[in-house]
């Protein structure tokens, strides 16, 4: 997959799935403009110092992609920088897992406005760079829970479920200009969550993924550069489980 001179924006970069994603794009030849929130701003640099180490250009942006303005001032930091934006990938996202009848508003509030609406005003604002240059490859990071649910995470499993149908809208409104809008759904990945679980836990967790084993950010990646790719010119409006199997048919 040959992304040479593309343009990338990956929120949520500064580690885990996110930094993967972004420094796989720019082994790809992808010059990536990395973003996170302030707080995460020392680990973001370090992710773009990476980028650069591969011989690629790269940009870390700090804004909360939840806030219009913050949104709009990354979307203008991308194009003024690179002059043209090729790829998005809303990645951006948390938890705030919580059986509903203990669910108060703002854990809800807080996972719908980072998990979906960021994904909407960042799709919103690139999309104007894409028609006009009849050209452009959107990913957004969905979830298998956004498949087929989970107990103490309606929240989260509501946001997911709402990326499969932006994915599925937008992709029907700009197909014709060259555009295309996937998403993809991780099943368990490794993390710093999976790290702390011991080995009774792991077990019965595998016991739900047929190929016996929890992913990695590598495996997110890999599918993401190819749905970035040119390759996948053909591919839109899709959910692709890279899940090991957990979500079945």
């Amino acid at each position: 997959m040959d992304l040479t001179d593309r343009v990338a924006i990956v929120t949520g970069s500064a580690r885990g799935i996110g930094r993967s994603i972004a420094l796989k794009l720019a082994g790809a030849g992808a010059n990536v403009v990395v973003n996170d929130i302030a707080a995460a701003a020392d680990s973001l640099e370090k992710t773009a110092e990476e980028i650069r180490a591969l011989g690629r250009q790269a940009l870390a942006v700090t804004a909360d992609v939840s806030s219009p303005e913050d949104v709009t001032r990354l979307i203008e930091a991308a194009a003024s920088n690179f002059n043209k934006i090729d790829i998005l990938v809303n990645n951006a996202g948390v938890t705030r897992d919580q059986l509903i009848m203990r669910m108060s508003d703002e854990e809800w509030d807080t996972v719908i406005n980072i998990d979906l609406k960021s994904a909407f005003l960042c799709t919103r604002a690139v999309l104007r760079h894409m028609l006009r240059q009849r050209w452009g490859r959107i990913v957004s990071i969905a979830s298998v829970v956004g498949i087929i649910g989970n107990a103490g995470q309606a929240n989260y499993a509501s946001a997911k479920a709402g990326i499969i149908g932006l994915t599925k809208s937008v992709a029907k409104e700009v197909g014709s200009r060259g555009i295309t809008v996937n998403a993809i759904a991780p099943g368990f990945i490794e993390s710093r969550m999976t790290e702390q679980l011991d080995e009774k836990q792991r077990q019965a967790l595998l016991e739900h993924i047929p190929l016996g084993s929890i992913g990695t950010p590598q495996d997110v990646a890999e599918a993401v550069a190819f749905l970035a790719s040119e390759e996948a010119r053909y591919i839109t409006g899709q959910v692709l489980n890279v899940d090991g199997g957990m979500a079945g048919g």
